[in-house]
């Protein structure tokens, strides 16, 4: 199987060929997705709410965020791993942001670093590249900033939105950026800012007019309650997990499991 390199996902944008990414957060989730031929695995913020049970990503730390990193780095060699830097960590400087994204790369082993915003961010970004260090953007919907965007609203809507948008995105290719995620943007105006952008655009929520797709695997594969209407379950893993477990509890307790089978003898 190819290792995906950074290179290549302008070459696939070239071609019209559609880039993948899941989100991974441990070990053996990032073997299977790496298995699968995932070109690109998320360690996100996400993490925060969709893991560790917090109400939102912003609570999260670098210091939580790094070993899950690592663990996604070791399973996956094939895959192309993109760590994110959580809220607090970025904003601050472009010092601020070198030295978190040094942290997570020396300590993780991600090829590349992830953090939300366009030209507000533009000098950190800038910085981060000079430092020879990958890194994705992310528009649209910023998790990050859901409090100040008023809430998990879609965004390109209404007059301007595409030119604030588009100078977003070419601020952060001006930058140095390889990628950019959109999320939750319109399909006709994430279509327009991907034929701009020389660099791919990932959309989650943007419609099929972007160069490649992510999710956060739990919604993809069916884990979890809820999922939001822009995601697709592929698979009912949520469901089997369940079943599984209470088969084990049923054998357990009825005394079927442990069987000789299962035994060590003298």
């Amino acid at each position: 199987m190819k290792t995906v390199r950074i290179h290549h996902f302008k070459d696939m944008k070239a071609r019209g060929e559609k880039i993948t990414m899941l989100t991974a957060y441990d070990y053996p989730t990032a073997r299977a997705f790496d298995a699968a031929g995932v070109d690109m695995l998320l360690v996100g913020d996400s993490l925060g709410d969709n893991v560790l049970g917090y109400d939102s990503t912003v609570p999260l730390t670098l210091d939580e965020m790094i070993p899950f990193a690592r663990a996604v780095a070791k399973g996956a060699p094939h895959s192309f791993v993109v760590a994110d830097l959580p809220f607090g960590t970025y904003e601050v400087s472009p010092e601020q942001a070198v030295e978190s994204s040094i942290r997570m790369m020396k300590l993780s082993g991600a090829q590349a670093i992830k953090f939300e915003g366009g030209r507000r961010i533009a000098r950190q970004v800038k910085a981060v590249t000079d430092a020879g260090i990958p890194f994705c953007g992310h528009l649209g919907f910023t998790p990050q900033s859901e409090n100040a965007l008023g809430g998990r609203r879609i965004q390109g809507r209404g007059h301007g939105a595409y030119d604030e948008l588009l100078a977003d995105a070419l601020a952060l290719q001006e930058a140095g950026a390889f990628a950019v995620v959109l999320e939750m943007v319109i399909a006709p105006v994430a279509e327009k800012v991907t034929a701009a952008l020389d660099i791919p655009t990932i959309g989650i929520g943007a419609g099929s007019g972007t160069d490649g797709q992510v999710l956060v695997w739990l919604d993809a594969l069916g884990v979890g309650d809820w999922h939001p209407s822009f995601s697709h379950q592929f698979a009912q893993v949520g469901e089997q997990m369940a079943a599984g477990a209470a088969g084990y509890v049923e054998a357990v307790k009825g005394g079927a499991f442990p069987t000789a089978d299962h035994t060590f003898d003298e």
